[in-house]
């Protein structure tokens, strides 16, 4: 199959907030698609989004919404409710002496700067998952499973392989370890292989917070972990 949601950025010209209606949705199988020669110069838009039994706004230029024909299920998860932990803190917050819980926050906030829709997950409620995103980017989009290891010593590769059977079980389309720490080459090689998750060690987090939210933030390792140098703490 093949989904795409068709956003625009506006303004709602009631309260002049940023909105992103979605105009026009659509699913179809691969067979369908493949009958489209779209390089065509004489392929007409709307009548190919008639032919995908496309759902488009009946009034686009208003902004008319129409309901998305895809759409993720959050109601497997239990959600917490949202915590501001940027506003309270320190001007160069040392990410070690956070709280789990302002850890997990703080990832939640710098992923939605990022622009993902993030939300944390309740403690002990969630087989390991500590957040999970919406990548709503027709292409590349999907669900997201993200844990927030906040440790001052490195991933263990079983962490890492674990949530592989996470993503598994949960139907996520991504898998994210996001730590203060570092991760082995059997971590990383381990990744590389499922070709769906990311991992962020510290100083890659470290250059995320302050180049997505401002935070000029502190690592306080007790040594330097292999490869770093003495700046990626500091």
């Amino acid at each position: 199959m093949v989904a795409f949601n068709g956003h625009v950025n506006a303004k709602d010209r009631a309260t002049g907030k940023a909105i992103r209606p979605c105009l026009v949705s659509l699913r179809v199988t691969r067979d369908t698609f493949e009958d489209l020669v779209l390089d065509e110069p004489e392929l007409d838009p709307v009548q190919s989004l008639r032919f995908l039994n496309a759902i488009v706004s009946q009034h686009p230029y208003d902004l008319e919404p129409v309901r998305p024909v895809v759409t993720f299920d959050l109601a497997k998860y239990k959600l917490a409710p949202e915590r501001d932990v940027v506003a309270g803190l320190d001007s160069r917050p040392d990410l070690v002496a956070l709280d789990p819980i302002e850890f997990e926050h703080l990832i939640r906030r710098l992923f939605e700067k990022i622009g993902l829709k993030s939300w944390v997950t309740q403690a002990s409620r969630d087989d390991g998952v500590d957040a999970v995103a919406v990548n709503e980017e027709p292409l590349i989009g999907g669900l997201c499973i993200i844990q927030a290891k906040r440790s001052k010593n490195a991933v263990p590769a079983e962490a890492v392989r674990a949530l592989a059977g996470v993503m598994h079980d949960k139907a996520a389309a991504k898998g994210i370890v996001v730590t203060t720490a570092w991760f082995g080459k059997a971590s990383w090689d381990f990744a590389h292989r499922t070709g769906r998750m990311e991992l962020i060690d510290g100083r890659h987090l470290k250059a995320l917070l302050l180049e997505h939210l401002g935070i000029d933030a502190l690592i306080g390792l007790p040594k330097l972990p292999p490869g770093w140098e003495t700046r990626d703490l500091h």
